[in-house]
């Protein structure tokens, strides 16, 4: 009994003396030097520090889009680096969301379409799609603009429309990578508002990456980096969303 309660306690997200190096002999450089980091199921947390202190690598080998060169990563007590690479992309179509500064939308699609293009990968008919996207859609507050394609919408629209492609295929863990970056004050706080009821009131995982303390606040618990490694961690109240 004990043993399960245990197993049961284990971190959604686990790194454990992560080291990862870019290049080989005078040309090697380190961007993590021994990072430890865990995160519970239904946290938020925000990862801070400058250009250059390893969060965004932190970020990509979290997201299973880069690898560690030593130390482990374990997502739901599963080794990650023992994983072959269609492995680590099945992980990734399966658990993970990605938000970007840049909305990585396209163009020439409708709002519905660029939200189902997750789904379509995963093979899902078109009418559990429809309805999935829809769904997503209106979770962002953008029930009603399904037909408009990005070049109608706003910047704020498109970062929702790039939350709810991200949400669709319900993940346990939303990775945001300057989700506010291109935004003006106003939209970036309604930004993080949805990004916060998603956490609290749909139990998505939330990681941010973020420059700004402003956006960090809304996050339970801050990690901070500096030249490869973490060097501070505190939890914080989070704002209000109203």
């Amino acid at each position: 009994m004990s043993e399960a309660v245990v197993t049961d306690r284990k971190p959604l997200i686990e790194l454990s003396g992560v080291i990862k190096t870019y290049g080989k002999g005078t040309a090697a450089m380190q961007a993590l030097c021994g990072v430890d980091v865990q995160i519970e199921t239904g946290e938020f947390v925000a990862v801070m520090g400058p250009s250059g202190s390893g969060k965004s690598t932190c970020m990509n080998i979290l997201g299973c889009l880069d690898t560690p060169t030593r130390g482990s990563y374990r997502f739901m007590g599963v080794e990650v680096g023992s994983l072959s690479r269609d492995q680590r992309a099945l992980l990734r179509r399966q658990y993970l969301g990605f938000v970007f500064q840049g909305f990585n939308l396209l163009n020439r699609t409708t709002a519905l379409e660029n939200v189902e293009l997750p789904l379509v990968y995963r093979g899902e008919p078109i009418s559990i799609r429809h309805r999935k996207a829809r769904e997503a859609l209106a979770a962002v507050g953008l029930d009603g603009w399904e037909n408009h394609t990005p070049g109608e919408l706003s910047g704020g629209q498109q970062q929702r429309v790039a939350i709810a492609r991200a949400i669709v295929t319900q993940p346990a863990v939303l990775f945001a990578d300057e989700p506010t970056g291109s935004l003006d004050t106003t939209r970036s706080r309604e930004i993080m508002e949805i990004l916060t009821k998603l956490n609290r009131e749909e139990g998505i995982t939330v990681v941010m990456v973020t420059h700004e303390a402003d956006m960090a606040a809304y996050a339970r618990r801050t990690i901070h980096f500096r030249d490869g490694l973490v060097v501070a961690e505190h939890a914080a109240e989070r704002k209000e969303v109203q």
